[in-house]
């Protein structure tokens, strides 16, 4: 009878991690995903790792590339919040507290945590060679951090897993501390935000995101084809961790050729953003508020 109790109580768990948390819908896609986690969970997860990690990182120490790299995500930061404060997902933008950092690390790759914590790797900027490639690439890992990518993916992990042996561990902080708990627990012991690997679907849809974020900006997304392009010829050096769970190359660059025009229709020169400022420019305002949301084709 007790064993019984147990796999009821199992079963009662896994049910209502599977049911519970909120339908939302992606920006600029309009796609809808179910998420179980609560985004403070989530930014409270990723602030831990990111402190964790900047601790022992070194940042570098090449005064201009880091201006750069701080220069190119405030654009980018100020476009996004505008667009979210325009189109229906102002809630949203309290959830950022933008950070910028270059750091002395000879890999191709960047990554931005939840909440707007964004690194780059001294690596990556041969392959970006200026703004406009960078912001490609933030654009792109922006895309991530706005589409709660991380959030959808702890969800699953945590779904996965409460059927498993781990769910011994889990249940018992389920059943005495309630559900939310065990976000907390999985993610501690099984995710990491810094190397997360997306599922396709959701590189795809950072690819369009970002594409559109970095127009946006006022950087020119036509060169996204050239950047993607060098970043091919190096990943085979092993020195790219970028393309890990991406689509290949000729799927991506076919992809985003298709999707150029819509990009387009977003993309006016910039020159000045600040983040957090009230003031925006009249062109930056007539881009962001070409659509609320954009079906994305198939």
């Amino acid at each position: 009878m007790k064993k019984f109790k147990v796999l009821v109580l199992t079963v009662v768990a896994v049910l209502m991690l599977s049911s519970c948390g909120t339908t939302q819908t992606v920006p600029l896609t309009g796609r809808t995903h179910r998420i179980s986690v609560s985004d403070e969970q989530v930014l409270s997860l990723s602030n831990q790792e990111y402190t964790k990690y900047m601790a022992s990182a070194k940042k570098s120490t090449n005064a201009a590339n880091t201006a750069m790299v701080q220069r190119v995500g405030k654009r980018l930061a100020n476009a996004v919040e505008l667009y979210l404060k325009q189109n229906g997902f102002e809630a949203d933008v309290k959830n950022y507290s933008w950070e910028f950092n270059l750091v002395q690390d000879k890999s191709a790759n960047a990554f931005c945590m939840p909440g707007g914590k964004i690194v780059v790797y001294e690596g990556l900027l041969p392959y970006t060679q200026n703004e406009t490639g960078l912001a490609i690439v933030l654009g792109h890992e922006i895309a991530h951090a706005v589409a709660k990518h991380s959030a959808e993916q702890l969800t699953k992990q945590q779904n996965q897993q409460t059927g498993t042996s781990i769910l011994g561990t889990v249940l018992n902080q389920t059943v005495g501390n309630g559900v939310g708990n065990v976000a907390s627990a999985v993610a501690g012991q099984y995710f990491s935000f810094r190397n997360l690997k997306y599922s396709r679907d959701n590189e795809t849809e950072a690819d369009y995101m970002g594409l559109i974020f970095a127009a946006m900006a006022g950087y020119d997304p036509q060169q996204a084809i050239p950047f993607w392009k060098r970043m091919s010829q190096g990943s085979s050096s092993n020195q790219s961790d970028i393309f890990s769970d991406h689509p290949s190359d000729a799927k991506r660059i076919a992809a985003l050729q298709k999707e150029m025009p819509t990009a387009l229709k977003y993309y006016k020169p910039q020159t000045t953003y600040k983040v957090g400022s009230t003031s925006k420019t009249s062109t930056t305002k007539k881009t962001s508020r070409k659509k609320k949301t954009t079906t994305r084709r198939k």
